[in-house]
Parts: structure tokens; C-alpha cells; sequence
């Protein structure tokens, strides 16, 4: 598979340009933060509590990856973006963890992304921070796989990755 463009791009960053892909992530911290409140509060059935309580934990979770992010925009001399991306909804809890597992998998191949950029500026305390936020953000994925019943997804294929395929 060939690297992502962020990926080979990845030495030719500048401080701009990854101010603006720490808001894109900032933007679905913010989706994260409120699909995460919705979601924790409307799953509903017995099979569904143990992850109910996950997600609010979640929710406090993306909460401080928003403020980490935050952070690291200003200290970039940008100002942090206030608009979250789309939340989906649904009726149906497995499509709200599958919605929920999906965006789980944007951004941890951002992150990566987002790591190696830092690094190729020098950011090496930012390329730190994010690291711990991206350990919290696979977590995640490991419990909305398991509470979906799958193997976790391989996101090792960069920005674009690789489509989810539905595992048995």
C-alpha cells in the first residue's frame, strides 16, 4: 500500500500546517466528547451497561485530549477551532458503536500521523503528549471492538487506511 500523503509529507511540515491538522483533530475531539455523552446515556438493555459506563468515561477522556490539543494550537500561535465534525445518531446501539469505532479509527491513524509530523519539526514534548493521548484513544477502540463482539481493526494503514471489513 502506498504512504499516505501526510505520511511522506511528514518531513516537509511546517508549524502552520500542523496547527491545522491539530484542529482538524481538536474537531473530532469535539464529535468524540459529544457522541460519547449521547451515547453513554442512550444505550439501552442489559447487554449494553458495561459499555454505557465505558463510554462516560470516554466522554471525560476526549474531554482532556480536547484541552492537551488546545494547548499545543496556541502554543503553535494558532487559535484552537470551536466547531466539532458531524456526530452521527442512531436508534440502534450497534450502529451507534459502530459510528463510534470508526471515528475511533480516524484517529488513531491521525495520531500516528500527527506523531511522526511533531518529531520531524523537533516537537518532540508535543510528539509526547500525543502519544499518550493516542494510547487512550486505542483503549477506546478496544472497547467499543470487544463490546461489538469483533477483533480489533488493523489502522495501521495510514489517514486512509483501510475500509473496515466486518470479522466473524
Amino acid at each position: 500500500m502506498p504512504e499516505s500523503k501526510s505520511t511522506t509529507d511528514a518531513n516537509k511540515i511546517s508549524r502552520d500546517r500542523l496547527a491545522e491538522l491539530l484542529n482538524e483533530d481538536l474537531s473530532r475531539e469535539y464529535q468524540a466528547i459529544i457522541a460519547y455523552v449521547v451515547y453513554s446515556q442512550v444505550l439501552s438493555g442489559a447487554q449494553y451497561m458495561d459499555i454505557a459506563a465505558q463510554l462516560e468515561i470516554h466522554a471525560k477522556q476526549e474531554l482532556d485530549h480536547a484541552l492537551i490539543l488546545s494547548r499545543q494550537i496556541d502554543y503553535l500561535g494558532k487559535m484552537p477551532v470551536v466547531i466539532p465534525q458531524p456526530v452521527r445518531t442512531s436508534k440502534n446501539a450497534k450502529a451507534m458503536l459502530r459510528y463510534d469505532l470508526e471515528n475511533e479509527n480516524e484517529t488513531i491513524r491521525n495520531y500516528r500521523d500527527r506523531i511522526r509530523q511533531c518529531e520531524a519539526l523537533g516537537e518532540y514534548a508535543m510528539a509526547e503528549q500525543i502519544r499518550q493521548i493516542l494510547m487512550q484513544e486505542q483503549d477506546h477502540q478496544i472497547d467499543l471492538a470487544t463490546a461489538l463482539g469483533e477483533q480489533v481493526p488493523d489502522t495501521s494503514g495510514g489517514p486512509k487506511g483501510r475500509p473496515l471489513r466486518k470479522r466473524r
